[in-house]
């Protein structure tokens, strides 16, 4: 890259401002990438279950996940990548459409509606006004519960965790391969890390990678041509959300619950990785957050009309952010790889979960770090910040661990007797949260 596109890019994203530069945002966006390249795999297995064509709904994972993830680095400006996001399309698959509750396209239709509604808080300032109204604690402890959540997520790619027969939580088998090649890429990552190289992770994954062929982890293909291939047509899902069939009254506690569940979630990611990138004021808030809020509500109307679930920022862009990205060029790098996948998919795939899942370990553990801002002297300003990590992580899922956190701060504060201490919005935020609960 010649100087004068490398100063373009200075100034466009203000690389020196967030002291960071070119080659360090793209391979920080390579890494996003890599370590999020699973919804390739995993969201068109999950829509098979609701009846949809797999192929077409890898394509349009791609392209919904490339398109919208260069927008929020252009307008945004912020490293953070989008996709369908984990939860809310198994909610969609299994509990929705596979239940018989409503047809895929009512289902869509759903998340058209949600979309809609989080442009209009967005732009009513509704949504920055809730992110300001939390609890700084809270904004605090959602940097640890991100980081506990892709912990989880790591150890159970990488099978070092599993359930056992009594439904309790054991270690994995060290004689399993997947198991073993996980280790490996785990004191890879480490010792790279330790040696202060910026890109350990991507490097890592890369070397586990290579290390999982003999182990027969990490599958070649059978010849050269197996590397290349033409997308799938997947106009048989693109504009087939059925707008109208998903405004039935009975269908108003499923779309509540998808807009509650992707509202916080959103938000959690939001505040959880902007602080892993040192990108929050003293108060815990994301300056401009209204922007990549703007850019989540496009992405979930822009997804659900091409045929996908709820489209929201990734805590896997945490990965980026590790790897020093800290600007939009980043989330566009990200972008323009998932659209290059489009004709290369073969090649992503041959990335084995055993070896992203010690990066998510790894980055996991490093937002931890974010629980030392949290006042511990108070135990009724820690404890639902504390509560906010612990049923983040053990119920896999930010919104919940942000709905309990919050709740709990409110009653502790009524207990005590504290009202001034709550804030008039937190009082009107609780009633739909309780609502959210009962309707689990």
């Amino acid at each position: 890259m010649n100087n004068t596109n490398s100063s373009w890019l200075d100034r466009f994203f203000k690389l020196s401002q967030h002291q960071t530069n070119v080659k360090t945002e793209i391979i920080a966006g390579l890494t996003t990438f890599v370590t999020m390249a699973y919804i390739i795999v995993v969201q068109p297995d999950l829509m098979k279950a609701a009846g949809m064509d797999q192929g077409a709904v890898m394509v349009t994972v791609l392209i919904a996940s490339g398109l919208f993830s260069i927008i929020m680095g252009l307008y945004a400006k912020r490293p953070f990548a989008v996709a369908p996001g984990m939860g809310g399309n198994a909610f969609f698959a299994y509990s929705i459409v596979a239940a018989g509750l409503a047809t895929w396209q009512q289902g869509l239709g759903m998340i058209f509606i949600s979309g809609v509604l989080f442009l209009l808080l967005t732009f009513l300032g509704l949504r920055e006004t809730i992110s300001h109204i939390i609890p700084k604690n809270i904004k605090h402890a959602i940097g640890a519960a991100v980081g506990l959540f892709i912990i989880g997520t790591g150890f159970s790619n990488a099978k070092l965790i599993v359930q056992n027969k009594t439904g309790t939580l054991t270690l994995g088998s060290l004689h399993s391969p997947t198991v073993l090649l996980s280790v490996i890429g785990l004191v890879i990552i480490i010792g790279l890390m330790a040696r202060k190289l910026k890109a350990a992770v991507f490097i890592g994954i890369l070397i586990t990678s290579i290390i999982g062929i003999p182990m027969g982890i990490t599958k070649l293909p059978h010849s050269f041509a197996d590397l290349f291939s033409l997308p799938p047509n997947p106009s048989s899902i693109m504009f087939q959300a059925d707008i109208p069939g998903a405004l039935k009254l009975a269908f108003f506690p499923l779309l509540f619950t998808f807009f509650t569940g992707e509202f916080f979630s959103t938000m959690g990611t939001v505040l959880g990785v902007g602080a892993k990138a040192n990108l929050l004021d003293k108060e815990g808030n994301l300056p401009d957050i209204k922007k990549p809020f703007i850019v989540d509500g496009v992405a979930t109307v822009g997804g659900a009309l091409m045929g996908q679930t709820t489209i929201t920022t990734y805590i896997e862009s945490a990965s980026g952010v590790e790897a020093g990205g800290r600007t939009g060029l980043t989330a566009v790098t990200t972008g323009i790889v998932f659209l290059l996948a489009l004709f290369i998919t073969p090649i992503i795939l041959l990335i084995p979960s055993a070896a992203t899942a010690p990066a998510l370990i790894v980055i996991g553990l490093s937002m931890l770090a974010t629980l030392k801002n949290i006042n511990m002297d108070e135990w009724e300003e820690s404890l639902p910040a504390l509560l906010t990590v612990i049923a983040a992580g053990l119920t896999f899922s930010l919104a919940n661990g942000i709905v309990f956190g919050i709740l709990s701060y409110v009653i502790i504060k009524v207990f005590m007797g504290k009202f001034r201490d709550i804030h008039i919005g937190l009082w009107i935020l609780c009633i739909p949260l309780v609502y959210y609960l009962w309707l689990k």
